[in-house]
């Protein structure tokens, strides 16, 4: 396993003038070894090109990669001894599920009785015993893109293993299956795993660091928990949670707020700057409020959604919207009705320039 550390940015434009001449903009990372990482953001963001600079399908415009202290910037994949899985399988179809397991330890000369104990339990990990002498070409997708990662998985002395959003072709019940698979493999195994996606479920619930990247910047490197709970910056607010953290525009004055047209205390001892601030409140935290409370803003009901395991209320004060997720079986306001929603609490953030306040 590697530690991995960035100093770089990237353009595929010969003289970029511009932040937006940039795939990656300029940026300082590190990735510990043996640590299970996410980069995660939308389609366009940045995170396949990072990840090809990491396994040297790319060499940086600008800058360096190092791995352990080593400068590897323009060693090949196979010189950095990386393993990676693509989106969509890739395998040998002729040859049987065991055989494809083997190959990449075959290649390095490994014992065939080391092989085959590599074999069986990688196969065991990704429940696919049962098949080791089934040819690939029969099997479905999904099976073979198990294979992918089982060949991704099955060396032992790789540097580091890349997955470059590798569900797509997965059966979605499987999805599930298979993001508790990988977080058990990594416990076991004490690999080096960065995993590429789009999807917010699939980095939250695999990854104990996850990256969060717009437009080829890294927003904010941090836990699940500090993702959801304090976003740095309002894009990761908005990107993370389901729906994505309600923002308020809020003036700041003499120890008092302007939320949205109405004036609130503000919280003791919170020492708000003054001027222009945006309000971050997660719909996990917004609770009914008795009128007038400290706090609380009136609003008028838009509509509740019974989504199943939760509600979901949306109001509206002033211009803005709010959404609010309430337990299946509380009483809420119906639509038309006023309801006071708890606003600033323990749980607030607050923005200036997009960026969190300490």
């Amino acid at each position: 396993m590697a530690h991995i550390t960035l100093d770089l940015a990237h353009s595929y434009k010969p003289r970029p003038q511009q932040d937006s001449d940039y795939a990656l903009l300029p940026l300082a990372m590190e990735f510990q070894d043996g640590g299970a990482y996410a980069l995660l953001g939308p389609s366009g963001c940045g995170k396949t090109t990072m990840l090809n600079i990491m396994s040297g399908l790319l060499v940086p415009s600008h800058g360096k990669v190092l791995f352990d202290g080593r400068d590897v910037t323009r060693a090949t994949p196979q010189d950095r001894n990386i393993a990676q899985v693509f989106q969509f399988p890739v395998i040998y179809d002729t040859m049987t599920v065991a055989e494809n397991l083997a190959f990449p330890l075959k290649n390095r000369k490994l014992p065939e009785a080391r092989i085959r104990e590599r074999v069986g339990r990688i196969a065991e990990m990704l429940e696919m015993s049962g098949q080791l002498d089934q040819r690939a070409a029969g099997l479905a997708a999904d099976a073979k893109q198990k294979i992918s990662l089982g060949r991704g998985l099955v060396r032992e002395d790789v540097a580091a293993v890349l997955f470059d959003e590798p569900l797509t072709v997965i059966d979605p019940h499987l999805k599930w299956q298979l993001r508790r698979k990988l977080k058990q493999i990594h416990h076991e195994l004490k690999l080096t795993l960065i995993y590429v996606t789009h999807d917010q479920v699939e980095a939250l619930t695999f990854a104990d660091q996850v990256v969060v990247m717009s437009r080829g910047k890294v927003m904010q490197l941090g836990t699940p928990d500090a993702l959801f709970e304090r976003p740095q910056h309002q894009f990761v607010g908005h990107f993370i949670g389901s729906p994505g953290m309600n923002f308020l525009p809020a003036q700041s004055a003499a120890g008092r707020l302007q939320v949205a047209g109405h004036a609130l205390e503000q919280p003791a001892g919170r020492g708000l700057p003054e001027g222009a601030l945006q309000v971050g409140v997660r719909p996990e935290y917004l609770a009914l409020a008795q009128p007038g409370a400290a706090g609380a803003l009136p609003c008028t009901v838009q509509r509740v959604q019974d989504i199943g395991t939760y509600q979901m209320l949306t109001a509206q004060v002033g211009e803005h919207l709010l959404r609010a997720r309430f337990a299946p079986e509380q009483r809420l306001p119906a639509p038309g009705e006023t309801a006071w929603l708890q606003v600033l609490g323990a749980h607030t953030c607050y923005y200036q320039n997009e960026e969190l306040l300490p």
